[in-house]
């Protein structure tokens, strides 16, 4: 299964900023700490490696996740490794 056309991120970074702006002082800091590492997650604001096929010589970037359980693509295992640890929010 490859990567869904939209993501929830594509919609926080589309209409975030004006999103919160009118939900000013109803958000709490926990919720928009989550919106950021969602916005942020797999982007180059958190950095990246090249994938080069040994086959073709075709490169590829690959950015770094956010690390947050919620991100769908850690996947169960990973979710319920950090769950068994008590972190439920991030791994950071």
């Amino acid at each position: 299964m490859g990567r869904p056309t939209l993501e929830v991120a594509d919609i926080f970074r589309a209409h975030g900023p004006a999103w919160r702006e009118a939900q000013r002082g109803h958000l709490s800091l926990a919720q928009l700490k989550v919106m950021s590492a969602i916005t942020q997650c797999r982007t180059a604001t958190l950095g990246g490696h090249v994938l080069r096929c040994e086959g073709c010589g075709t490169d590829q970037i690959a950015y770094n996740s956010c690390l947050m359980v919620t991100d769908p693509f850690w996947g169960v295992e990973m979710c319920l490794l950090w769950a068994g640890r008590g972190s439920l929010i991030a791994r950071r």
